[in-house]
């Protein structure tokens, strides 16, 4: 469902990503790990086309996205199947809750505006937001703004999540809120691949960790397969990540 193959993106010639290789769980949860600049938002950037990337290609959802420029179709077909939850959540402030929630799939779906709507509620019903359906970004919490951004990215039905950072506007209920949602969405089947700074909270409910640093990976694989894996100081290194010294 997710597999990065040699995959490199330069900036002023530079390379921020340089030649990342790794495969995420299926129906699962990987999360990347590692300092903040070592390329993992740029990293999830690149594997929905928000940014182009010199070498390599990234299979995700059943699309392939190669080096260079890709077509407006192209990436409206993986959009389709690969939700992005923004760590600034990027909700159009003007918008109601529920109408963030409906303005894709009725544009970009064409999904009648009573069944989008009927949809969007049951979704702000999931993640416990239905009273809030009408209500404006600025006057929800960061953690009921989180939750919003997910149900608009639930309600085109992807077969993957991305989610940069999606606790690092949050206090530690909200954070508490996130987890139980993602352990509910990882229940149901979906592929999620997040990017976090606090891997000691979610670590228990993740399948595989990718650890990054200065763009390149670090290691790949399970929680025990990183702990097996003594050489080069590995083992001590993923536990002061999950600590919280190395993120």
């Amino acid at each position: 469902m997710i597999e990065i193959e040699s995959l490199t993106k330069l900036r002023a010639g530079r390379p921020v990503l340089e030649s990342v290789s790794f495969r995420g769980a299926e129906a699962g949860v990987t999360v990347l790990v590692g300092p903040s600049g070592g390329g993992k938002s740029t990293l999830l950037r690149c594997m929905n086309g928000l940014e182009t990337f010199a070498e390599g290609r990234v299979t995700i959802a059943g699309h392939r996205l190669v080096a260079g420029a890709h077509a407006p179709r192209d990436l409206e077909r993986v959009r389709r199947d690969v939700g992005m939850v923004f760590q600034s959540f990027n909700l159009f402030p003007h918008l109601s809750a529920i109408d963030n929630v409906t303005l894709a799939p009725r544009i970009v779906r064409g999904l009648a505006p009573a069944e989008a709507r009927r949809r969007g509620l049951d979704l702000l019903e999931r993640v416990g937001l239905a009273r809030f359906a009408e209500a404006r970004p600025a006057t929800l919490s960061g953690g009921q703004q989180q939750r919003v951004a997910i149900a608009r990215s639930l309600a085109m039905e992807p077969r993957v999540m991305l989610f940069d950072e999606p606790t690092s506007a949050l206090d530690i209920v909200g954070a508490r809120d996130l987890f139980e949602l993602l352990a509910r969405l990882r229940e149901e089947g979906r592929t999620i691949l997040l990017s976090t700074h606090r891997l000691h909270e979610i670590e228990r409910r993740c399948d595989r960790f990718v650890i990054i640093d200065a763009g390149r990976i670090v290691a790949a694989g399970s929680r025990a397969e990183l702990v097996a894996d003594r050489s080069g100081g590995l083992e001590e290194a993923f536990f002061a990540t999950i600590g919280g010294g190395a993120a």
